[in-house]
């Protein structure tokens, strides 16, 4: 089983370029080569490195920058195998609290790590990192284990004892219970993301890094909620 989000830099509006088409194109390339098992779980790493060069190789024209996380479970091995470049992020939840998170990796304040393609005349000036620098991690996980994926536009705005509430929420593991919860954390997520009183994480952050900042951060939110199960074939 494999979970991946990206989230393409807003900056590229500037330039006339729509920053979903780089993350969406991205996702996509990693589904088809997960549905081919053109991967081995254990190295998703891999997968981003295989997705990145074929759009690099692509003729379609394609522009823009992305970070991304990928997590894939290991259904023989109870394993959890996971890629993390730039902000988006995981958290694995157990028994009610966070036994396992992905680090953020940021150049520098705001500014995350992230795949791009520029045009001839901007590289080396756009920000680019290789699908290696994703920090790889693996554990084994328990039956019963929440496994949420989210872009930074959650873990901007939501702390995780906020996150925890909900999920506490979650009292069974059938579809339409994970998709209210999921739902329902990406809605709070988005109400405290324009609440211009609100001491955000984002905002704590700034603050950290000496900026005078308060309220949410307006950004997209995804959020996928998955829960390791019994595997049957």
């Amino acid at each position: 089983m494999g979970i991946g989000v990206a989230d393409g830099v807003g900056g590229w509006r500037d330039y006339g370029v729509d920053p979903s088409q780089f993350s969406g194109t991205l996702m996509r390339t990693c589904e088809r080569l997960v549905k081919e098992g053109r991967f081995v779980p254990s190295n998703p790493v891999g997968i981003l490195t295989t997705s990145y060069c074929e759009l690099l190789q692509n003729k379609v024209p394609l522009l823009g920058s992305s970070t991304a996380c990928i997590v894939v479970l290991d259904r023989t091995s109870h394993r959890l195998h996971t890629a993390n470049l730039g902000d988006s992020g995981f958290l694995v939840v157990r028994g009610g609290e966070v036994v396992h998170r992905s680090d953020e990796q940021q150049h520098y304040f705001n500014t995350p790590f992230q795949l791009s393609i520029a045009p001839p005349e901007a590289e080396g000036v756009v920000l680019s990192d290789s699908p290696d620098a994703a920090d790889s991690t693996s554990f084994d996980v328990q039956l019963g284990d929440i496994i949420l994926t989210a872009t930074d536009g959650l873990f901007d705005n939501m702390p995780d004892y906020m996150i925890l509430q909900e999920l506490k929420k979650l009292k069974n593991s059938n579809y339409e219970s994970i998709q209210q919860t999921a739902r329902s954390i990406a809605e709070q997520a988005h109400e405290l993301a324009y609440d211009p009183t609100y001491m955000s994480p984002f905002a704590q952050f700034a603050c950290d890094n000496g900026l005078n900042v308060r309220g949410g951060k307006p950004d997209d939110i995804t959020v996928l909620l998955s829960i390791v199960a019994e595997y049957t074939d």
